[in-house]
């Protein structure tokens, strides 16, 4: 039961971590825009199936599309998006650009970022009052008392683990 429980809580952190890569900050990275979702042939796809996406420093996101007709639809797709991200075709590709964050945004992205740690947290409790309702229903109060101990353990592990994704995550922002 406590190796179930240590999975779920692994689940939650690993979901944390990917929905905390998705918010921007002063790097370009391919998340950005890779799961905008593109209309091609009368499907909606996400652009990293129809385009190579690859990073330019200092700002610069590059979308090359594979079949160079759906260029204007990338670009459209993009700017639809509204994430404050520019985009103009050039070429055989969609050249993006991250502006600057500006104070009033970085402290915007620091309160989403910290209510998506606090959601995180709620989950974990959640999870450790199911399994504590679970372990209610064992006859042996030792068994009872020790699962507690090991579910507190790995929930005290895995808030640690969603407040370093946090704080690493903020001062990214902050940079």
């Amino acid at each position: 039961m406590i190796k179930e429980f240590a999975e779920k809580l692994s689940g939650i952190t690993g979901s944390l971590k990917e929905e905390v890569s998705n918010f921007r900050t002063n790097r370009p990275t391919a998340k950005l825009v890779e799961n905008i979702k593109v209309d091609y042939m009368g499907n909606a796809m996400p652009i990293k199936q129809v385009a190579t996406i690859t990073i330019e420093m200092p700002r610069d996101i590059i979308v090359s599309p594979w079949d160079k007709g759906i260029l204007p639809q990338i670009e459209k797709a993009i700017l639809d998006e509204k994430m404050g991200l520019s985009a103009s075709a050039q070429g055989a590709s969609v050249r993006v650009k991250l502006p600057d964050l500006t104070e009033e945004r970085r402290a915007e992205l620091i309160k989403v970022v910290k209510s998506t740690g606090e959601s995180a947290k709620i989950r974990i409790r959640m999870a450790r009052d199911e399994f504590n309702k679970k372990l209610k229903e064992l006859k042996d109060e030792d068994e009872k008392f020790r699962g507690k101990e090991a579910i507190q353990k790995q929930v005290d592990i895995a808030n640690k683990a969603v407040d370093s994704m946090l704080e690493a995550k903020i001062r990214e922002i902050e940079e």
